[in-house]
């Protein structure tokens, strides 16, 4: 569904931005506010890029035991400092010239620390410099020299990011995985949230940056009288969450307007409680970043069954068609897809085709008949597994996968989640991620990297009557939670998740208790579960069989959960698909064309056996330079390796002490050019968790 309204101009201009040429610094998250992540610098280059040699390397100390902590922060220089975080969400001041630690803010005082960091925000108005960070469920303000809380930010130097949602801040799990986007004296940040039916609401808020006041709220899921309400149940708005916008934002400074993109609606695999197209869930937003105001809208997923957030900032391009120089806005998605947009209006640029998609069999599910596919450029992903995709790169592969999905149904991007069992593909963890597309203005051609990792989905339809024993009720509470996305349905964990099978022997209720009330690494705190609930969910994890002190009969609706976020793979923990498993792909969008594509990543003892490279599962974004070169980690090889941007050659690489499952940053001190990644490994990549920034520049 799209609706499309004027488009007013506005003309503010943001007036902490450095009088410096454009595309030299790295003072914002991704690079700049258009979100490009290109850097004109051009003193490494495809002449000399072989040259390359570690600057500096620093360690936090704090990365945890196996794979269980990552980085995904991509590092800004502003004012003379870099701006890190650590595995435990510290936040540091480097010296950008020798990695030297200049401060440490440690938001959790030595208590367990959980959550995602990818990056701060830097602020500077005369004397008064500030770094925002957000960690847990609060956004703190930092003076930028000392690492000292700024006390008349909100309350003692930060505020409460479940605060303003029209719901009970205590019970609200919320946190920014991403960091907020400046426009003149306002700071718009959006959240991140569980995904189970007690989800908070995703409104994206601006920030007054002195003092933390709410400046406006743009409600993402509708309330009465507001556009959009009339695509949702008429009750949704008091307990439907999600929608919300975890990924990042872009910022037209210019004409004044913040691009926002959003997430599906919770529970994210089945909407028998949210009927309707569900407005504005998985849309790219235009809003008046003064106001607020909904400028235009696109609706990318109807009625989202699928977990298909749009997984990235968009960026800002500006496009040369049929001599004409068109302003766009880019979006990638997790079905390999890329959808361009006129900035103020809210046009396609390439024509956008609704098409036919299947049903859902689930109990109370209404699926929208048709989803919105681009006719151009082309998915980037494959988007259709059958039996002829399934992999066969070992002798045992084939065989394995066809046992292992049997009975499952193969099918497109839109095949609806059943009981039996759906191999979605790419996925949710397939096509576009996080870390971002770069893209060159000089040349109108963006870089995504991008993974074909399918997922085996089965949905579980739980029991309507809330008695039996107390564990039998925190099995229920476990489902709905989403403990279950994570560590599986039946507690196995995975290879990027614990198990919490036989956790008795492990942890004390107490040790449980905690972690559930406090979160720990990946997991965030689950506030909304107390008393009985969290007795009966101790119960169920712990494998108490007590009888329920208060069994009752209440109906409760329908509702389904699924198994987890299960990778399809085979015996030896290769994906369960044909390779390439992960690319890195050059688009030309003033064509719509994909010009190349390549595989990201390998594994070597495959190589050795004479398959040419398959690329890896990968986490992190790309860089591109006016040197001619794009930079990537990502790869689950742990490699760090720079590509010919005109043909997709590999021309360097470097093997880093973790996986760079981060973005890069491109910035200079003293006239030398430098790149940095974070190599901490871990997280849903699964290789060891390490605690490092590395910088290069030239011999």
């Amino acid at each position: 569904m799209k609706k499309l309204i004027p488009f007013l101009p506005l003309l503010f201009l943001n007036a902490s931005q450095p009088d410096v040429p454009p595309h030299t610094t790295w003072a914002t998250y991704r690079a700049d506010a258009a979100s490009t992540a290109y850097s004109a610098l051009d003193q490494i280059n495809l002449s000399n890029v072989e040259n390359l040699e570690v600057a500096w390397t620093y360690q936090s100390g704090d990365a945890r035991e196996g794979n269980r902590s990552s980085i995904q922060c991509n590092p800004i220089v502003a004012d003379g400092r870099m701006y890190v975080s650590s595995p435990a969400l510290k936040l540091m001041a480097l010296d950008p010239e020798t990695g030297r630690e200049l401060w440490r803010f440690d938001p959790f005082a030595g208590q367990t620390a959980n959550g995602t960091n990818r990056g701060v925000v830097y602020w500077e108005s005369g004397s008064d410099k500030r770094v925002y960070f957000s960690a847990g469920p609060y956004l703190y303000a930092l003076n930028a020299a000392t690492g000292a809380s700024v006390k008349d930010f909100g309350k003692n130097g930060r505020i409460d990011l479940r605060e303003g949602l029209g719901r009970d801040a205590e019970k609200l799990t919320v946190w920014a995985s991403s960091p907020g986007i400046v426009f003149q004296d306002l700071l718009i940040q959006g959240t991140a949230l569980t995904e189970g039916y007690d989800a908070a609401p995703g409104f994206v808020r601006a920030y007054e940056l002195k003092t933390g006041k709410i400046a406006w709220t743009f409600r993402t899921i509708p309330q009465p009288g507001e556009f959009g309400y009339d695509t949702w149940p008429k009750e949704a708005h008091k307990e439907v969450g999600g929608a919300n916008s975890w990924a990042g934002l872009c910022l037209d400074e210019k004409r004044g307007l913040v691009f926002v993109p959003t997430g599906s609606a919770a529970f994210d695999f089945y909407g028998g409680n949210r009927a309707g197209e569900n407005l504005f869930a998985n849309c790219l937003l235009a809003l008046d970043a003064r106001s607020g105001k909904r400028i235009w809208h696109y609706q990318l997923v109807h009625h989202d069954l699928w977990d298909y957030d749009l997984p990235a900032p968009p960026t800002l391009v500006t496009l040369k068609q049929n001599g004409k120089t068109i302003d766009a806005v880019a979006q990638t998605t997790k079905m390999g897809m890329v959808f361009v947009f006129d900035r103020e209006t809210g046009k396609p640029i390439f024509p956008i085709e609704e098409r036919p998609v299947p049903p859902s069999a689930l109990v109370g599910e209404t699926t929208s008949p048709t989803q919105p596919f681009p006719t151009k450029p082309k998915p980037f992903v494959r988007q259709v597994f059958s039996r002829a995709d399934i992999s066969d790169v070992t002798p045992k592969s084939k065989e394995f996968l066809i046992n292992f999905i049997k009975g499952a149904t193969l099918g497109d991007i839109y095949t609806p989640p059943g009981v039996d069992g759906v191999v979605q593909f790419p996925g949710t963890r397939g096509g576009a991620e996080w870390g971002g597309p770069s893209f060159d203005p000089e040349t109108g051609i963006m870089y995504v990297n991008a993974n074909e990792v399918p997922l085996l989905v089965k949905m579980k339809k739980l029991e309507t009557a809330n008695n039996g024993t107390l564990a039998a009720q925190g099995s229920k509470l476990y489902a709905l939670n989403g403990c279950a996305a994570c560590h599986g349905g039946d507690r196995a964990g995975s290879s990027v998740y614990p198990s919490l099978a036989n956790l008795s022997a492990r942890r004390t209720e107490a040790e449980v208790s905690t972690i559930l009330a406090n979160g720990r690494g990946q997991m965030p705190a689950f506030l909304a579960i107390s008393g009985k609930e969290k007795e009966a969910l101790l119960a169920f994890l712990l494998d108490k069989n007590q009888e329920a002190k208060a069994a009752t009969a209440e109906k409760v609706p329908t509702r389904y959960v699924h198994n987890g976020w299960n990778i399809l793979q085979d015996e030896d923990g290769y994906p369960g698909v044909k390779p390439p498993w992960g690319t890195l792909n050059a688009i030309d969008l003033n064509k719509g064309e994909i010009l190349w594509q390549v595989p990201l990543g390998e594994y070597k003892e495959l190589m050795d056996k004479g398959l040419s490279p398959t690329g890896t599962q990968n986490l992190g974004g790309s860089v591109v330079t006016a040197g001619g070169l794009v930079f990537i980690g990502a790869t689950k090889d742990e490699k760090f390796r720079a590509f010919d941007k005109r043909t997709g050659k590999v021309v360097w690489e470097y093997k880093l002490p973790f996986g760079g499952y981060a973005t890069p940053s491109i910035y200079q001190v003293k006239g030398k050019q430098y790149i940095v990644i974070a190599a901490g490994g871990g997280g849903k990549v699964g290789s060891p968790s390490g605690d490092s920034y590395v910088a290069f520049r030239l011999k």
